[in-house]
């Protein structure tokens, strides 16, 4: 262990998975460790309140609280360091594991979860960690081949020394601008994930934005930007030729030829129908990553060919009376929903949406999908943020709102039955986040898929 903390006082905000991480992991180093939760028994404090800040060397911050939170600010004047989730694993890791980081608006599980079986496929124990559930702190001090970490803007806003050997941003749409207060510091929090980059900063060849965020960072001498295309990819990128996954990056006669690593039908498991451009996307981003830390090309199919993904997304449910239920309760932003729509493009959608809307303007969305909709079902306790640009963009399409209460999953299921007809798509895809009625977005998946569940019998 590095012993970094040794005899410093830390103070940690929040006793969530991530507090309780820190505080076993700041003893095990030889710190002194105070928590503080207004909503844990077994803080050590639930304010600040009679705490000398100024005693404190190193404050690891929950990504629960926004950079605006007023006890953020007394910790930042009373000048003690400020570091979140993802930067006090990398002070307390294991030397000399490679990390390899995926963030972005939309498909950080997926591809995460696609890094993982790669390098299983290739023979390397593998920490498959970060907002997936498994704590990222103490997957950095146990000993792995690789640190496969799926990191969200809110864990990059303190996030400082990390150097991991790749790290990809899949893409930057708006999303938790009530935790970052504009889409601007939305973005830069978003790019901090290439800063220190090792080896390969990988971005999309189709994404300007991303791209530039790649031009600009501060990177190791030596690390390259690998990009990733849908078509046949040029020098230093990761492509697709004729259904075939391609690499000309990362091997020696790249300037040349492209080396196979799979095909686009290794994901054909994932779906029903086609494979969707964002998850042949997601697949490569993922295979440049393992290529970048040494795993062998012929690890990519194999790996590919055997992943599972989270449950929640675009997850086929039941098919009832030629209508089929789908359930995407992980689309909690609009950029996640119009993936949705693009993986079903033949169908016509009874939509079941809504939830807390994270600040998201959602007139882009409607305008997108509006051509596809039969109906739409709100089931959010604010309707206001998807309902307003519904009447404004899809004034023709019927939509039903839903009160709140316990049956509110059954009650639009319901609903969404009697609009559907033989050959739509019932799709739950909220592009809000879950918290005003359900525990989390796989709680509201689960009552999506009992309620349809009922349906069938």
């Amino acid at each position: 262990m590095s012993g970094r903390l040794e005899g410093l006082a830390v103070l940690i905000l929040g006793l969530g998975v991530a507090g309780r991480s820190a505080r076993e992991a700041a003893v095990a180093e030889g710190a002194t460790a105070t928590v503080v939760d207004p909503q844990a028994a077994d803080a050590d404090a639930s304010s600040l309140d009679g705490l000398s800040l100024a005693g404190f060397d190193l404050c690891m911050s929950s990504p629960g609280f926004a950079p605006h939170h007023p006890w953020l600010a007394a910790v930042a004047e009373a000048g003690v360091e400020i570091v979140s989730e993802m930067e006090f694993a990398w002070r307390v890791r294991r030397e000399g594991i490679p990390w390899v980081l995926i963030t972005g608006t939309n498909g950080k599980t997926t591809t995460t979860q696609m890094v993982g079986a790669i390098a299983e496929a290739g023979g390397l124990d593998v920490a498959v960690c970060g907002n997936m559930g498994i704590p990222v702190i103490g997957a950095a001090r146990e000993q792995h081949d690789l640190v496969a970490v799926e990191i969200a803007s809110l864990q990059l806003h303190f996030t400082t020394t990390v150097s991991p050997h790749a790290a990809v941003c899949l893409n930057a749409d708006e999303d938790h601008l009530d935790w970052h207060g504009s889409v601007e510091a939305y973005r830069a929090d978003k790019a901090r994930v290439y800063r220190h980059v090792q080896v390969a900063a990988v971005y999309g060849a189709h994404d300007a934005l991303v791209e530039s965020m790649v031009a600009d960072a501060d990177v190791v001498d030596g690390a390259r930007a690998v990009g990733i295309t849908l078509g046949s990819p040029a020098v230093s990128q990761l492509g697709i030729v004729e259904g075939v996954l391609v690499d000309r990056a990362f091997h020696d006669a790249r300037r040349r030829e492209a080396l196979e690593l799979g095909h686009v039908d290794d994901l054909a498991h994932l779906v029903a129908g086609d494979v969707p451009p964002y998850l042949a996307f997601n697949a490569l981003a993922a295979a440049a990553l393992c290529r970048a830390v040494g795993v062998e090309a012929d690890a990519v199919g194999r790996g590919l060919a055997s992943v599972a993904l989270d449950a929640h997304r675009t997850s086929f449910v039941a098919r009832i009376d030629d209508v089929d239920y789908v359930d995407d309760s992980k689309a909690t932003n609009a950029h996640a929903t119009i993936a949705a729509f693009g993986g079903r493009a033949d169908a016509s959608v009874v939509w079941v949406a809504g939830g807390q809307a994270k600040g998201q303007e959602f007139d882009d969305l409607v305008r997108t999908i509006g051509a596809r909709l039969r109906h739409v079902v709100l089931i959010g306790e604010d309707p206001a943020p998807l309902a307003a640009p519904l009447a404004g963009h899809a004034p023709d399409i019927p939509v039903t709102r839903i009160e709140p209460g316990e049956t509110v999953m059954e009650r639009a299921v319901a609903a969404a039955r009697a609009a559907a007809k033989a050959g739509d798509t019932v799709l739950l895809s909220p592009a809000c986040a879950s918290f005003d009625q359900f525990r989390s977005y796989a709680d509201r998946g689960e009552a999506f898929a009992r309620a349809v569940g009922e349906l069938e019998e």
